[in-house]
């Protein structure tokens, strides 16, 4: 009855625990959220050409803003190979339809962002390692190399160097996701890794969920010359074209005098925030558990202290009021027993200190 991609297809537990964050007293650690407090008010007008049909590739002034970001990040990308998403996650989506037949070898950090695990597992990729060198080169790299999902974790120049190095020695398409690299708290290497790859094949895509709305549903991609024109026909035949509406709202915001401003204030709300945050993780799994305090993003990355499975533990914190992401999940194959992916950027102070507390005592009543 059904297709043979959806034996292997498992369901998101990030989508199912945001089916539980807004009960009543509930503390998510969990899902990627902005704060509630900064989300924007919008009350401009709607002129009645954004209610009709548009392009597939998106609004042509929105375009030309991405471009202009992009081309200043030093990534080759004229208007002409811009196109607007309904969502970033609209183009993982997109590029797994152009790229990852079953069996095509995939290569991806471990551990790496779990809504894109479950794309590629849908089109039955075979996950390789990044940092390994695998016997079949890869035909697809895909990484979230500034703060990336789950770590936090911002990679390296010279990591960006050999990767790009790479993908180009083995001809293989680079997938560069970077949503978080304007939540920005501490200097870090962030030229993305696309604008070392002149002369290959790459996508690379960003978000305005984490620097605007995520209930706009809109992010952009851009790509080489060899795959661009591909990946408009396949979101032809997906969605004929994103929301007008919500693209002219995130356009007014972009050409604002105050954009960069917002993006200022941003990064010190959220720092602040992370501050608070490690401060209380040191205080409540200080002794059982180890962290790199991210120089940005939205996550904290924990080890805890014994290595025991963290999965089986979730059902038991949401009947405590507390919602975190098990590290288990993100894994495309052996999972690190003993990992947790914990958001800092929803929760209030004063919540976040009462759920941490809540957490390691459902952690360790267990041992």
């Amino acid at each position: 009855m059904f297709s043979q991609r959806i034996e292997g297809l498992r369901p998101s537990p990030i989508r199912s625990i945001l089916e539980v964050i807004d009960r009543p007293g509930m503390i998510s650690f969990a899902g990627g959220l902005p704060a509630t407090a900064t989300l924007p008010e919008w009350s401009g007008s709607v002129p009645p050409s954004v209610l009709q049909y548009g392009p597939t590739e998106g609004e042509p002034d929105l375009r030309e803003a991405v471009s202009r970001h992009l081309i200043d990040l030093g990534v080759d990308a004229p208007v002409e190979r811009v196109m607007i998403l309904s969502g970033s996650q609209q183009g993982i989506d997109l590029v797994a339809k152009l790229l990852v037949d079953p069996g095509t070898v995939t290569a991806l950090e471990d551990p790496t962002y779990l809504a894109a695990l479950q794309v590629f597992r849908f089109y039955g990729a075979q996950f390789v390692d990044v940092a390994e060198r695998a016997a079949t080169p890869a035909r697809l790299a895909y990484v979230v190399p500034t703060f990336g999902n789950p770590t936090g974790a911002c990679m390296s120049d010279a990591d960006r160097d050999r990767l790009a190095q790479r993908c180009l020695r083995e001809d293989t398409v680079l997938f560069e996701d970077d949503p978080y690299r304007d939540l920005v708290y501490e200097p870090c290497d962030r030229t993305p890794i696309a604008a070392r790859m002149t002369d290959g094949s790459w996508i690379y895509q960003g978000s305005f969920s984490k620097t605007f709305a995520p209930g706009l549903r809109l992010g952009f991609i851009a790509a080489s010359r060899d795959l661009f024109d591909k990946l408009v026909m396949i979101k032809q035949a997906t969605d004929l074209h994103t929301s007008r509406l919500s693209q002219h709202i995130v356009l007014d915001a972009l050409t604002d005098p105050g954009w960069a401003a917002r993006l200022n204030r941003l990064a010190d709300f959220y720092r602040e925030r992370r501050d608070t945050f490690d401060a209380a993780l040191a205080r409540e799994f200080g002794d059982v558990a180890t962290w790199e305090t991210p120089k940005g993003g939205l996550f904290f990355w924990l080890r805890l202290s014994p290595r025991v499975d963290t999965r089986p533990l979730l059902a038991t914190a949401i009947e405590r009021g507390v919602a975190f992401m098990p590290g288990e999940e993100f894994s495309p194959s052996r999972p690190e027993l003993g990992t947790m992916r914990l958001n800092f950027s929803h929760a209030r102070a004063d919540d976040a200190e009462r759920g941490l507390a809540v957490l390691r005592q459902v952690m360790f009543a267990q041992f």
